[in-house]
């Protein structure tokens, strides 16, 4: 994985979704008319549980496999998003499998290519470090799939008689990701008489939209470290801009670098950061900048979309650090670009009439625009193509683009930990049955293990909120 973030001659995606360097990552085939293929390792009932308690076998099951109705399917994410047609078809001769109390229906550690969502019954998940926890069928969390990453990274058993609905992993591809070339705006049927839409889609794609440059300090010291530039011609181009020097030290001194001995120059500030994470770190402090505006209306969600991303990025860098995975500074920028196309949306919607931008138009409209625009605003920026897809998959919990752990991963992994620690009122998955929670090496993530992460984070969360802000 390469993890350089800027390139001389960023590659543009090709016309068939695919980029040239990558498996495709839009899957744009109709959806099959049937569940996948049950592997040929059917679940079987056992006698023992993982913590080796004698149970009395069972063999049969209180449920009967029943076709799965519109019903069913129409609570269950993010298959219920898709359009009637595709229900239609998906739920055609689908049925649910059922198995008796005491069986395994998957291992941690095994592969898989299918999903699984709990209709009927109760299970307990129970990850490698032996933590448990359950699930009960109709609550939140069974809304999401209880498995979808190529790997399990927990044993599933059947606390009671289940029911479950086993799909292709294909299913969970993203519905609205951009057609090829990824800055394309689609705008969904039910949202063409949306004025704001409309037109902000009208002024992008004639161009006509003030999309933000990259900070002037940002593009010189970008310039100077492609050149080999050394420490101290880093530290006169920083110096030039006195809130981000100031910036910069603040950073060195909070608790993502805290050190015995305070840093009081930006030189002492870079030589602690490195030259490479100054570097991610200028950037991310420059970002700041664009995030500003006279309206009212708009400065709130600017302020909210900033503060997300900063705690985003904060819990991106906690966990690379803990994983071992990628790197942290990289991590950590990725979090602050996440929501980067936003930006130019919500500055357009300020300049309008009132009339013509509610808060109900802005909260429907942001969710197709901040993935295509983000990665058209970072690439005219120059970033390398792994930030690029951040802002397309990071609100998409299935995204699956990667073997290996990728940037979106972190940032997908790092939101989900923000929603969980922010406000309980939002349905989500467990963490671990997301693909990106399967990439983790020597490393698994339960609600336990999450919850120890939030708590790391959240002192680092606040004080680096005042360096970034401030």
């Amino acid at each position: 994985m390469s993890w350089n973030l800027f390139k001389k001659k960023p590659v543009q995606p090709s016309g068939n979704g695919t980029d040239s360097k990558s498996k495709p990552i839009l899957d744009n085939k109709p959806l099959p008319t049937k569940t996948a293929d049950i592997p040929a390792s059917t679940p079987k009932p056992i006698a023992q549980l993982p913590n080796e308690m004698a149970l009395k076998n069972k063999t049969t099951c209180g449920y009967v496999a029943e076709k799965i109705s519109m019903e069913d399917i129409e609570n269950l994410f993010p298959i219920r998003n898709y359009d009637q047609e595709k229900l239609l078809a998906f739920t055609a001769d689908l049925k649910a499998e059922v198995h008796p109390m005491q069986t395994i229906l998957f291992h941690c550690g095994n592969t898989t290519d299918s999903a699984l969502y709990l209709l009927k019954g109760t299970i307990s998940l129970a990850d490698e470090n032996g933590k448990v926890y359950e699930i009960a069928a109709g609550t939140g969390e069974a809304k999401f799939p209880i498995s979808s990453g190529s790997i399990h990274t927990a044993t599933a058993v059947a606390k009671t008689d289940v029911s479950v609905l086993r799909v292709s992993q294909k299913i969970l591809s993203p519905k609205y990701a951009p057609l090829s070339p990824f800055s394309t705006l689609v705008i969904p049927e039910e949202l063409t008489k949306n004025q704001l839409l409309s037109g902000f889609m009208h002024h992008y794609n004639n161009e006509e939209l003030n999309i933000p440059s990259l900070p002037d300090v940002a593009i010189k010291l970008r310039n100077a470290m492609q050149n080999d530039a050394g420490v101290a011609d880093i530290v006169k181009i920083i110096q030039h801009d006195a809130v981000i020097s100031a910036k910069l030290i603040g950073l060195a001194n909070c608790p993502l670098y805290l050190s015995a001995i305070p840093v009081k120059t930006c030189f002492e500030a870079v030589n602690r950061i490195g030259l490479n994470a100054t570097r991610n770190l200028v950037i991310g402090l420059s970002i700041n900048r664009i995030f500003k505006t006279d309206s009212p209306l708009i400065k709130k969600y600017l302020d909210e979309i900033w503060k997300e991303s900063i705690s985003i990025s904060i819990i991106s860098f906690v966990l690379a650090t803990i994983t071992k995975q990628a790197n942290p500074e990289e991590a950590l920028l990725a979090g602050l670009i996440s929501n980067i196309g936003a930006v130019p949306f919500l500055s357009f919607a300020a300049n309008l009439p009132r009339e013509y931008c509610t808060a109900t138009d802005i909260e429907l409209a942001l969710p197709y625009v901040k993935g295509p625009v983000g990665h058209k605003i970072l690439s005219d920026w120059g970033f390398a193509e792994e930030y690029r897809k951040v802002p397309l998959y990071a609100a998409d919990w299935y995204q699956n683009n990667s073997e290996k752990l990728s940037l979106t991963d972190i940032v997908v992994l790092s939101r989900l930990h923000w929603k969980i620690g922010h406000n309980k009122k939002f349905e989500l998955p467990i963490v671990s049955s997301i693909p990106a929670a399967s990439k983790l090496k020597n490393f698994s993530l339960s609600p336990e293990r999450s919850l120890t992460i939030l708590h790391e984070a959240k002192q680092q969360i606040n004080d680096t909120m005042r360096a970034f802000s401030g």
